[in-house]
């Protein structure tokens, strides 16, 4: 007979709080795909429909690609011949992060719990994401993550 299960220990009184859906609590850090990753990464997400051009996956060192996260095509493309247009953007996409969350994804889902594991490094191709004021997608991604 298989011996029989204990209840969960109950954390002491001083234990800090779970952080189950806390994404507010852990880091999101923004990182070009082409840059070397360091230790200080944590899990390294593309966050990219497309796979980066001449990059091997061996190489990119990618632990989740959250394509289904990312702009449609069509919005991407809308995006790419606007790209001053950065606030209907943000609307545009914030509306389908809505509706796909709505839709129980299990891409958000499962960056949500990557959230509550450690530090996440968005990835992507942009080259924008040099530039001081620069606003991409991932921009929009994280502030969606952290505020729900």
């Amino acid at each position: 007979m298989p011996p029989s299960k204990t209840p969960d220990a109950v954390p002491p009184a001083n234990a800090s709080p779970a952080h189950k859906h806390s994404a507010k609590r852990m880091a999101i850090r923004f990182k070009r795909v082409y840059d070397a990753p360091d230790a200080t990464d944590g899990q390294r997400v593309l966050a990219d429909r497309l796979w980066p051009r001449g990059l091997a996956k061996v190489k990119a060192q990618i632990d989740f690609w959250a394509k289904d996260a990312t702009p449609s095509t069509p919005l991407r493309q809308w995006f790419h011949q606007h790209p001053e247009q950065f606030d209907e953007f943000r609307q545009r996409y914030l509306d389908e992060l809505v509706a796909l969350d709505a839709g129980h994804n299990a891409t958000l889902a499962d960056l949500r719990t990557r959230l509550t594991e450690g530090p996440v490094t968005l990835l992507t191709a942009a080259h924008r994401l040099d530039e001081e004021d620069a606003r991409t997608h991932l921009d929009v991604l994280r502030d969606f993550l952290t505020s729900r």
